[in-house]
């Protein structure tokens, strides 16, 4: 996109020059343009700042230099990328002709501030370009040109075909909100034709769902100078060192001898220097803004690719057990065998996802074979997925608090309740509660040396044990003694039950006796 735009300054030109000009999309996106500079206290840029003539950073003019039909930007944070999209595509709605563009935000706030960004650099456009394409509709997430071009802003999108996309924090709606990501893949992007444009930008959220995916290709097809397609994503990738704002007087800043070898491997891998100030700045970011934490910073402001990605292990409750795990092969192929009962072993939240791993008993060995989740979906969902696998099944566990009569759709009933009545065969049992839920997850400690993982059927679950972690007490600045309750929490819970109440005595077996005769229940 960028090109020859050597004109004299607007209130200089002549008309046949300001006629000329108006051809570029560069200089208008230099001139017609203003936006509202961030405050000193505002990261969103919502508040008092200073209204100015956009003009491209560095990291913009980086990104307008590479564009491809499909970009994938992985950032750091506060480059200015949402900005930069937003005015590029009311260009485009301004000066073409019946456009669907549509952009996606990671929630409800975030899509506002996203269109108030629009909408604040179209009122400030010349009146006469306003008025030559005026707006025939306007409301808080949608704006209708006289043109026939539309821009809409909302959390998900289907519908028409969609010429310019853009998804904002893409790995936050992968992480978080699992269900708006797969309506992300299988209704919104294939609405866009393989000329039109898409835009995904992102930090990282972790080794898992489909921005993880789709940037670990992405990288791949750029690190093998891969010729693209339309179809295929071209990476961009803009670390926080390149950015020259980011550094700060060294003087006062501590660094330890730990913390500058890593910035000397950081330097060796990439062949550059990160000066003193730079190294001051990420140090004081890190604890001043994340309370210490280096697994934020990799986050929010990347060195490389795969620390973008990358997930410490401080604080984590099972990286030993797996990485014993891996090193002795216990991670691999270990798929379901035949005529074999196959256990369960759920999670199941009040509102949250239902997390469920499949176990067979194969001589000495725990094997699991599959895991499955969702978020909001009725039982009948995963009872339907259970049958579908064909399993003989042996016994299901429920978490202790499966027997709790909680609201069901237009009545009042346990999740023991409500299962049972599918009939799908095994017996259901109540795992006993434990005191306290470290004492749990010791429990899964101490067996995880007996179990074997199928790598591809319970890909997602150990994904999800790998990340499960404890909470971080930002005011002692340490970790505290609880798990955090996270997207992966469910997967940990469930294969908790396993280690709480496989072969131990159960709490509620399937009834086949009356709930009240003295012994339908023991301890």
């Amino acid at each position: 996109m960028m090109a020859d735009v050597s004109f004299p300054p607007m209130d200089e030109m002549s008309e046949e020059q300001f006629s000329v000009a108006m051809k570029s999309p560069m200089w208008r996106l230099e001139n017609l343009y203003y936006i509202k500079t961030k405050s000193a206290d505002d990261e969103d840029e919502d508040g008092d700042g200073v209204v100015v003539k956009f003009k491209p950073n560095r990291a913009q003019r980086r990104l307008l230099e590479r564009l491809h039909y499909k970009n994938l930007i992985l950032k750091a944070r506060q480059l200015g990328f949402t900005t930069l999209i937003q005015l590029l595509f009311l260009d485009f709605a301004m000066f073409t002709p019946n456009l669907n563009i549509g952009v996606i935000a990671h929630t409800d706030d975030a899509a506002k501030k996203i269109f108030k960004k629009i909408k604040f650099a179209y009122d400030r456009l010349p009146k006469a370009l306003r008025d030559a394409n005026p707006l025939t509709t306007c409301s808080v997430r949608e704006m209708v040109f006289k043109n026939g071009s539309t821009i809409t802003v909302g959390t998900s999108m289907r519908g028409d075909t969609i010429h310019y996309l853009h998804i904002s924090e893409y790995g936050k709606i992968c992480a978080k909100f699992p269900d708006r990501a797969e309506e992300v893949v299988t209704g919104t992007l294939p609405a866009v034709p393989d000329t039109g444009m898409v835009f995904i930008e992102s930090t990282a959220e972790g080794q898992d769902g489909d921005f993880y995916d789709k940037s670990q290709r992405a990288e791949a097809h750029y690190n093998a100078k891969t010729k693209l397609t339309p179809k295929q994503y071209r990476f961009h990738f803009f670390p926080w060192h390149d950015e020259v704002g980011y550094s700060m007087p060294a003087a006062g800043v501590i660094i330890s001898q730990k913390e500058h070898e890593y910035f000397d491997q950081i330097e060796a891998e990439l062949g550059k220097v990160i000066t003193p100030e730079q190294r001051a700045w990420w140090i004081s970011t890190r604890d001043e803004t994340f309370s210490g934490q280096n697994e934020r910073m990799w986050q929010e402001y990347p060195s490389t690719p795969k620390e973008a990605f990358q997930q410490s292990t401080e604080g984590t409750y099972y990286a030993v057990q797996l990485a014993a795990a891996r090193k002795t092969g216990r991670i691999g192929m270990f798929p379901h065998v035949d005529n074999t009962p196959v256990n369960t072993f759920w999670d199941i939240g009040n509102s949250d996802g239902t997390a469920i791993w499949f176990h067979q008993r194969i001589g000495a060995e725990n094997r699991f074979v599959k895991f499955i989740e969702g978020w909001g979906e009725p039982y009948s969902y995963f009872i339907k997925e259970m049958q579908k696998l064909g399993y003989v099944w042996g016994t299901h566990y429920l978490p202790h608090d499966g027997d709790h009569k909680r609201q069901q759709g237009d009545k009042i009933a346990s999740p023991f309740d409500e299962l049972i009545k599918f009939k799908i065969g095994g017996n259901w049992v109540i795992v006993p509660r434990v005191e306290d839920v470290n004492h749990g997850i010791q429990k899964t400690r101490e067996v995880f040396g007996q179990c074997t993982f199928d790598e591809s059927g319970c890909k997602d679950g150990i994904a999800h044990i790998s990340h499960y972690k404890k909470e971080w007490n930002a005011r002692l600045g340490c970790w505290g003694s609880n798990p955090r309750h996270d997207i992966h929490s469910e997967a940990a819970d469930a294969l908790r039950q396993f280690a709480q109440g496989y072969r131990a005595k159960s709490v509620i077996e399937t009834p086949r006796r009356r709930r009240d005769t003295p012994d339908w229940r023991t301890a």
